[in-house]
């Protein structure tokens, strides 16, 4: 099991910097890619929480971060290959196990958000096929209430097109991003659940963007 401790340094973060234009450029290009609301991300950390369909999602969300994301990714994807385990490393990946505490996770994700930086997560905890198929956890707004920093709703739609669970290899494609307002994790404290409301909330201002689109059956 790789240590949620390695965490990507100045060249990482400076290679981002550098590629980041000319791969949004391409981007934009072979799929057709359109995101709105960059302008909403608050200055400092959050928490960043997708939808997730696709391989590609945490590159896109890089794109719209603007700068590189540390993400929590299930641990069982640092067993996908060697070369593909050196890259997320690089990207600074935080393996999340799912069969115990994810401490080291935490921990990881506590320390990025402390240093002013924002943290990845996508709440459905893996792949869908489609919105709405899982359950949404709770990671993403437990996060972001102990460190006390805004959740960011972000939705994605068309990304299950490429790399996703039914079309696994890459495919031109449209993909839609909406990046919705941060919400105040410390609004929810004095709920009588805040993580559980905080991640309600998330749920309906991701499904403001999605539902029409996979509820009109044509969701590609």
């Amino acid at each position: 099991m790789r240590k949620a401790e390695r965490t990507p340094g100045d060249v990482t973060r400076r290679f981002v910097a550098v590629v980041r234009h000319p791969i949004g450029a391409a981007a934009k290009r072979y799929y057709d890619l359109d995101i709105t609301g960059q302008e909403k991300l608050p200055e400092g950390p959050y928490v960043l929480a997708a939808n997730h369909l696709s391989f590609v999602d945490p590159v896109l969300l890089t794109l719209v971060a603007r700068q590189n994301v540390r993400y929590m990714a299930v641990a069982s994807l640092f067993e996908t290959s060697h070369m593909f385990d050196r890259l997320i490393s690089f990207f600074g990946a935080i393996p999340t196990p799912r069969d115990r505490l994810p401490v080291a996770a935490v921990r990881a994700a506590l320390d990025e958000l402390a240093a002013g930086r924002p943290v990845g997560v996508f709440p459905e905890g893996r792949r869908v096929a489609q919105w709405r198929e899982e359950t949404p956890q709770r990671g993403a707004a437990w996060l972001a209430l102990a460190a006390g920093v805004p959740l960011v709703p972000v939705a994605m739609q068309g990304s299950q097109g490429t790399l996703g669970l039914e079309q696994k290899a890459f495919r031109r494609t449209a993909i839609r991003i909406w990046v919705e307002s941060p919400l105040d994790a410390l609004d929810f404290i004095d709920h009588e659940d805040p993580i559980g409301a905080l991640t309600a909330v998330w749920l309906d201002a991701v499904g403001h963007r999605l539902d029409p689109w996979w509820e009109s059956g044509h969701p590609i």
